[in-house]
This record gives C-alpha cells, sequence and structure tokens, in this order.
C-alpha cells in the first residue's frame, strides 16, 4: 500500500510540475509576444506611481492581457522599481517587456500634451501642442510671444492641469541677453536670475523641465551642457587651427553660425574664416559688426551703414585685426565642431546667392562677379541692403 502511495504521491508531483512548467512558459510568451493595442496610445506615469497601478491602466486601455503577468514580469526583469515619470507612446502591438523598457528606461517624454518655450533670434515664443497618438504627429493648440501677447485661454486652462510637461528649447544663435531676457518671462519657472552669463556659454538644446524649475538651474544646465560640449569637440580639433584656445574657437563658431544657417555650409565658412586669418586678411563679417552696434541685445532691424561699417569698435572686423574679443552669440554643436574642422579650401569670401545660402569666391574677380550676381536679384526683389558677404580686405565694403 504504502509502495503505491509513493508512486500516487510522485505522479502528482510530477503533473504539477509539469503544469507550473507550463503556466511559465505561458507567462513568458505573454510577457514577450506581441500585445493586442491596435492603435498607438499616450501612457501616462505620474510622479510615485506604483507599477499596478500603471499596469491596470495598460489593461484598461487594452495594451496588455494581463497585470498580473506584466507585474511578475517587470519584478523578474528587475524593473519594478524603476518607474519614469513621464508620457511615452506606447506602439500598436508593443509587447510587455517592451513596454516594460519604455517606462523604466526614462528620458524625455515622448507624448501628451507639451509646453515648449521656444527661445530664437528674432522672439521666444510658446508652443502648446499635443501628440496624436495615432498619427504621431503633433497638433498646435496654442502659439504666443509673452513679451507682447496675454497668454490665452488656451494656454492657461492646459498649463495647470497635472500631466503636462515643460520645455525650453535655445536655438542656434541667440545672444545670453536674449535667454535671460526670455527666461525671465516664463511664468513656469521660478527664481530670480544673477548676470547675464559671458557670451556663447549657453548651448542650443532642447532642456525638459517642470513647473516651478529655478530660471537660474535652466541657465546652469545651458552652461554646463556647452562647457562639455566644447570641451569634447576641442579635445578632437585638427591640427594647425589658427587659434590656440577653445575660448577663441568659440569666437569663430559664433561667426559660423551667424553667418549661416545652411548646415552644409558651415565648415566651408569656417574654411573661408581659417584662410583669412593664415593670410592675414580680416574677417569683415556683418554680423560681427552688427553684435558692436546692438551688444546683443536684439536684433538690428535694418541693413549696416557705411558708417558704421568704418566706425571703430571691438567688433567691427572690418577695422581690426584677427577675431573679435568674444562670441557674438550662442553657437550650436556643429557650428563649433566646423571651428575646429572646417573644410580645406582655398576660399577667401562669400556673398548671400539668393537662396538662402551663399557663393563662394578664391579670387577678388570671382567675389566681385558673385556680388554682381546678388545685386541683380535685390534689384528683381526691390530691395537694395547691405549683402551678409566677406569682402576682400583691400576693397572697401559694397553698400
Amino acid at each position: 500500500m504504502w509502495r503505491s502511495l509513493a508512486s500516487n504521491f510522485l505522479t502528482l508531483a510530477i503533473v504539477i510540475l509539469v503544469a507550473a512548467g507550463g503556466v511559465v512558459a505561458w507567462g513568458q510568451r505573454q510577457f514577450t509576444q506581441p500585445g493586442p493595442l491596435a492603435q498607438a496610445i499616450c501612457l501616462r506615469v505620474d510622479q510615485g506611481a506604483s507599477l499596478r497601478r500603471v499596469s491596470d491602466d495598460l489593461e484598461a486601455q487594452g495594451a496588455i492581457t494581463s497585470g498580473y503577468v506584466f507585474r511578475v514580469g517587470a519584478d523578474y526583469t528587475d524593473r519594478a522599481n524603476q518607474l519614469k515619470f513621464g508620457s511615452y507612446l506606447i506602439a500598436p502591438h508593443a509587447s510587455m517587456t517592451e513596454i516594460v523598457d519604455v517606462i523604466t528606461k526614462g528620458g524625455q517624454s515622448t507624448c501628451g500634451t507639451e509646453i515648449n518655450y521656444r527661445i530664437g533670434v528674432l522672439v521666444a515664443e510658446v508652443l502648446v501642442r499635443e501628440l496624436d497618438p495615432e498619427t504621431n504627429r503633433y497638433v498646435e493648440v496654442a502659439k504666443f510671444d509673452p513679451a507682447t501677447t496675454a497668454a490665452p485661454e488656451a494656454y492657461v486652462d492646459i498649463a495647470e492641469t497635472a500631466d503636462v510637461r515643460f520645455r525650453v528649447t535655445l536655438a542656434e544663435g541667440a545672444t545670453s541677453w536674449q535667454v535671460v531676457e526670455a527666461l525671465k518671462r516664463a511664468e513656469f519657472l521660478q527664481g530670480e536670475l544673477g548676470a547675464v552669463p559671458a557670451e556663447g556659454t549657453l548651448a542650443p538644446d532642447s532642456y525638459e523641465v517642470t513647473r516651478g524649475t529655478g530660471r537660474q538651474t535652466v541657465l546652469d544646465e545651458m552652461a554646463r551642457r556647452q562647457a562639455a560640449t566644447l570641451a569634447e569637440l576641442w579635445a578632437n580639433r585638427v591640427d594647425g587651427l589658427p587659434y590656440d584656445t577653445p575660448e577663441e574657437a568659440l569666437v569663430m563658431a559664433s561667426l559660423i553660425e551667424k553667418e549661416t544657417g545652411v548646415p552644409t555650409e558651415r565648415r566651408r565658412v569656417a574654411s573661408v574664416f581659417v584662410n583669412r586669418l593664415r593670410q592675414g586678411m580680416r574677417l569683415q563679417t556683418d554680423p560681427a559688426v552688427i553684435y558692436g552696434i546692438t551688444n546683443g541685445q536684439g536684433p538690428l532691424g535694418r541693413g549696416l551703414r557705411q558708417s558704421e561699417l568704418r566706425r571703430e569698435t571691438p567688433f567691427n572686423t572690418y577695422v581690426i585685426d584677427g577675431l573679435p574679443p568674444s562670441p557674438i552669440a550662442n553657437p550650436g554643436r556643429e557650428s563649433i565642431a566646423a571651428a575646429l574642422d572646417p573644410e580645406q579650401s582655398d576660399y577667401l569670401y562669400f556673398v548671400a546667392d539668393g537662396t538662402g545660402g551663399h557663393a563662394f569666391g578664391r579670387t577678388l574677380a570671382e567675389h566681385n562677379q558673385n556680388v554682381a550676381r546678388w545685386r541683380e536679384i535685390e534689384r528683381q526683389q526691390g530691395t537694395q541692403a547691405v549683402p551678409q558677404t566677406v569682402q576682400p580686405a583691400e576693397a572697401p565694403p559694397a553698400n
């Protein structure tokens, strides 16, 4: 009898083990196979949210088949306690393990309602937009310039909701004064600002913040990123550059940034300036002259006058030799990279070509032909202004 009982117990144990193994295998398949979600959704993970709350939300929206399996899988892979606050786009048919990866990896939010304060060269504006998960496209809700316009009702309603996220985006070429003035008008930030940072020391980039973040905190992070970028790129600079310090390279990068908005031109513009420095020619670049007039406190708003091109200031590169004493704006990473790895060319001049780019010249004769073409474009457009141009050192600037 005892032998029969032992045999039955062993049989039952084997059945239980096989069943348990089958459950585990089923759970693993559920956790790793494509999920049931037919259309993308935006999942909000609140600060302090529990894994159960998130799993219940996912199950309610049809993204997972079992909240229990989701939680067990997250715990088994040691990610149950790594939830990151934010709004995340969950793709159609994402598996449970892929969803866990998205909500625990963190980083910038990828969907939901966003208030983006964009600090540009000409204007700083608030853009309110919302991502449509089905199309993966942002829909604009409101846009306004806080310097000239009161916040619209749509902004006020959204800005106070708990799940909105905030972002400050700094464009390449804005000056430090413009950044400070814009941050003062960001109502979702708080705190006073100190002195205007040195020109060129703020990184054009996108910064995700929360309501109540300190203005100085944002400014400090901009400075930290720019210093890191400059140090990284300076360490990998090419040999033989006509400037000896990272600070001088930053000055060059700012000139490049202000001279061209065409990414593919940056290294070529850099080569013109480098070639002129090597030959002892004055840089004669209009944006530097403008900075000497405005001190970076907004755009000039008109063409340069002949008297201004001849006036002696530390930034008038028609008068001074070499680089200006400081950057004239905050250059982006690509302009810094161009300053430290310019194109190999024998160009000495460039002038606007009417397409948004520039025509480059090796000789004074080539340059004069390019200027004549630009003048014809101006005539056809009915305008007349000093072109954005690098002039020959031995000739007066065109007017």
